[in-house]
């Protein structure tokens, strides 16, 4: 089985290295002794096999399952097709010989497609989140994030010439106004209008999935710098393909387009292909070719890698995804209908066993996100991914630092392909597992350790005396 792959990688990850480095070099000593420190709590993050189509999948960034079902190979091949003279590699980089007519091309079909100014492929959602950051505020400028962004964000506020880097409190409106106030006291050209604010946020949160209120959020934006020098950037990883017309995403379903003066797309998740995408105007794509290092002193996107975003892209352009957007609705739909009518439901979340802070008030929202956070105790989100897995299904855990502390979860994706038999079936596994945590609560069952939990740390402890 998938699990039996996977506890076996996992356990030789976590087995501790530095004991048995004494004669190794110091350097690599060194490092094993700091990842130890990760192994001792069952914590260090490995590779993982791929899974078979036998495995439920609530794990992978393949919204639609358009390179699941084949559709995106397709088009890509199609696509290939029309060009058949190609060159493998771009050969340089865009500010040399790496700019070639095709990318340009396909640069502006995305761009109109998204009703702005000029479009910019990059190697990564990732690189393109490094790139804006670094690359467009000026010296003295400031950058205001809400404090979930994404890791690509802080990485790129490392690297940014910005005087002022300040957290709002997650999608809270009242937070974002008051850091304004205390950014104009401090420095008043900033109300002068001699100085800018880059305003980061995501469209849907890749952790949490819940919304950003970003109408709320422009609106005091507007109240505060009227004369126009702050302005967003607004990720939206999560909600291209999974929400809008055409899967256009967050800002055009408000109607916001022209307000958003930058929108980082990812190409490797809805869409099915690879790379990043920055919609900006020609002001913005102009600095991010002279001050944005990550890209500037990259090689340009391939003639591959820019057929297979146009070919996720014209299957948005035909409307052949509508099906797909509709299904995962439908799916997250009955997830919440089918965990929330299980008798055990209300016991575990009351005993704070098990908790989805998105599900208040789903019944009344105009759409639903496809990633549902399942937040557990401490440690417990362990015991779950381990219950999931026994039952085959993939749903991965997520702990300090990938989240904050105090908030381990397990996040699950909900897709295009996972059937309603699938999404039944996840509800049930989640409730059995809950049952069986409130009973070794109350001292019903004899072990202190989920059922799941010790088979697992049984199989490493037998993998470890193996190969000592």
């Amino acid at each position: 089985m998938y699990s039996d792959l996977v506890i076996k990688e996992w356990t030789d990850d976590q087995r501790c290295r530095g004991p048995s480095m004494s004669t190794e070099p110091a350097f690599f000593r060194n490092l094993e002794v700091a990842m130890d420190i990760r192994r001792s709590q069952n914590y260090l993050l490995g590779l993982k096999p791929r899974w078979d189509n036998t495995v439920a999948d609530f794990t992978t960034c393949d919204f639609l399952s358009l390179s699941r079902s084949g559709k995106v190979r397709e088009a890509f091949l199609a696509e290939l097709a029309c060009q058949p003279e190609f060159d493998l590699s771009a050969s340089g980089s865009r500010i040399q010989y790496g700019n070639y007519s095709y990318l340009n091309q396909v640069e502006q079909q995305i761009a109109s497609f998204h009703g702005v100014e000029t479009a910019f492929i990059t190697p990564s959602g990732f690189a393109a989140n490094v790139g804006v950051l670094s690359g467009v505020p000026l010296a003295g400028d400031a950058i205001v994030y809400d404090e979930l962004v994404h890791a690509s964000s802080h990485e790129g506020l490392h690297l940014s010439l910005a005087e002022y880097k300040l957290p709002f409190r997650h999608n809270d409106p009242d937070s974002l106004r008051d850091t304004f106030v205390s950014l104009k006291k401090e420095q008043p050209k900033f109300a002068h209008g001699t100085l800018s604010v880059l305003v980061c946020v995501e469209s849907i949160y890749s952790m949490d999935g819940d919304v950003c209120p970003l109408e709320e959020l422009l609106d005091v934006v507007k109240d505060e710098f009227p004369l126009g020098n702050a302005q967003f950037v607004l990720d939206e990883a999560h909600s291209l393909g999974v929400i809008g017309d055409k899967g256009r995403g967050l800002a055009s379903m408000l109607g916001l387009e022209k307000e958003i003066a930058i929108r980082v797309n990812v190409a490797s998740k809805a869409l099915g292909s690879t790379g990043g995408i920055v919609l900006c105007n020609k002001t913005v794509r102009r600095m991010l070719l002279n001050y944005a290092r990550s890209i500037t002193f990259s090689g340009a996107p391939s003639f591959p890698m820019v057929a297979s975003i146009i070919a996720g892209y014209k299957l948005f352009m035909s409307g052949e995804i509508q099906p797909a957007q509709d299904r995962i609705q439908r799916n997250v739909k009955h997830f919440f209908k089918t965990i929330t009518s299980n008798p055990i439901w209300n016991e575990v979340t009351n005993a704070g066993v098990l908790s989805i802070p998105i599900l208040e008030g789903w019944e009344q929202r105009p759409f639903q996100t496809h990633i549902i956070p399942l937040r557990t105790r401490p440690r417990h989100e362990q015991f779950l991914f381990f219950h999931l897995l026994l039952n085959n299904m993939n749903a991965y855990p997520m702990a300090f630092p990938v989240v904050p502390k105090g908030e381990s979860r397990v996040r699950l994706v909900i897709h295009a392909h996972n059937t309603l038999e699938q999404v039944t079936a996840l509800a049930s596994v989640i409730c059995d597992w809950a049952r069986e945590m409130i009973d070794i609560e109350h001292n019903k069952l004899d072990n202190s350790l989920p059922s799941a939990a010790r088979q697992i740390f049984a199989m490493q402890a037998a993998q470890w005396v193996q190969n000592t």
